[in-house]
């Protein structure tokens, strides 16, 4: 079957972006004909583009359209020029975009209107966020219904990575559509990590600290977590590290750390393009924390778990459905912070729980593998 897979950013950080390599490779190996299209853009957050976009990853053909903005009242759609003409033309068999709230969407839509080729969309949707004007969040759900009645009322499947993502897609989209997906993990990347002395070593580290993973983002619930950690006694807590691009949080995490008197025990590892260091700082941490606004899934979690640590995060989202709490996990709610602060404390101060939650962890991940999400993917790519 020559499939197309559809999404903004390909070859850049992201979760999407994680999903769409590792399922278009294996697609690929099992003989499919998997074309990636995608823009030029390797960070949507300050518009940057990428220096020289990969034409080909894993073996899978990239095309590359430039991305523009489209400007509504307070909210952006990126679309790409080209990519309507490219997917019409193209002789692709099935379509599948990602995302919602895209140009990319609707261009791919439309060419499945105008040329009967089947179109699937994972959504990986995400609600508006708490903080933002009223005005722009009911303009998010106004864009949300229009996306239910234009591009999924083309759709022949929706896909939800969890129960909860499907019902609120079943909120604004054809419910008798939907279906749930997982993603899953690469655990044999997983497998050999260095022990914890080296991992820290590698990366000079401190002998203890926490790690978040993730977008330093205004919805990744930062300033909740300093607080929280700040607020431990400091011959508890260690170090805090923060791994991950910064998404524009960067200067008011330093001045929160400042004004917490924390700042020279938070260190920002930024993104690493190397896997083995990534992995490494998970493999030299003592817990895991994502105190996140929302996670429509947060394929962090899965990684955390496969590298044995325990979890503190946000009952949020799909991610209890994710970890499995509270054997593997300790979830709080969103903007908690006494109850975030005593999850820490307790996981931090109780090396036997941390272990033993670690250790659960690592078998409870072992249900999620991308061999299983590519299994319902090509189930649901022969029903349409």
């Amino acid at each position: 079957m020559r499939i197309a897979q559809v999404l903004l950013r390909y070859d850049a950080p992201g979760g999407v972006e994680t999903h769409v390599r590792e399922i278009s490779r294996r697609l690929k190996a099992r003989g499919h004909g998997v074309t990636v299209y995608a823009s030029d853009l390797y960070e949507e957050q300050g518009w940057v583009r990428a220096p020289n976009p990969s034409r080909e990853l894993d073996g899978v053909p990239v095309r590359r359209f430039p991305a523009y903005k489209r400007l509504l009242p307070g909210l952006t759609l990126p679309l790409l020029p080209g990519l309507v003409h490219a997917l019409a033309s193209s002789g692709e068999e099935l379509l599948h975009a990602h995302s919602h709230r895209y140009g990319h969407v609707l261009e791919a839509a439309a060419v499945a209107e105008r040329t009967g080729v089947p179109l699937v969309v994972s959504t990986h949707y995400h609600p508006p966020d708490r903080e933002e004007p009223p005005l722009k969040r009911g303009l998010l759900r106004l864009q949300d219904h229009l996306f239910g009645a234009t591009a999924y009322r083309v759709a022949r499947v929706l896909i939800a990575e969890t129960v909860i993502e499907a019902r609120s897609l079943g909120e604004f989209s054809p419910r008798g559509k939907i279906r749930v997906v997982p993603p899953g993990i690469d655990l044999t990347a997983w497998q050999d990590l260095p022990t914890p002395e080296a991992a820290r070593a590698r990366l000079g580290l401190p002998p203890r600290y926490l790690l978040f993973a993730g977008r330093l983002a205004r919805n990744k619930g930062l300033p909740f977590l300093l607080e929280a950690w700040a607020s431990l006694p400091a011959a508890r807590r260690g170090a805090l590290v923060l791994l991950g691009r910064d998404w524009g949080m960067g200067p008011a995490l330093h001045d929160l750390a400042r004004k917490l008197g924390v700042e020279g025990e938070i260190l920002f590892l930024g993104h690493r393009e190397d896997p083995a260091e990534y992995r490494a700082a998970f493999a030299g941490a003592s817990a895991f924390v994502l105190p996140s606004e929302y996670e429509a899934f947060g394929l962090v979690l899965l990684e955390a778990m496969a590298a044995g640590l325990p979890v503190v995060a946000t009952r949020v989202g799909g991610v209890p459905e994710v970890v499995h709490a509270p054997e593997t996990a300790e979830l709080v709610e969103y903007g908690d912070r006494t109850s975030l602060t005593r999850a820490l404390e307790g996981i931090l101060s109780d090396p036997a729980l941390a272990h033993a939650r670690g250790e659960a962890g690592r078998s409870w991940v072992e249900r999620f593998s991308w061999e299983r999400t590519v299994d319902s993917l090509e189930a649901l790519y022969r029903e349409v």
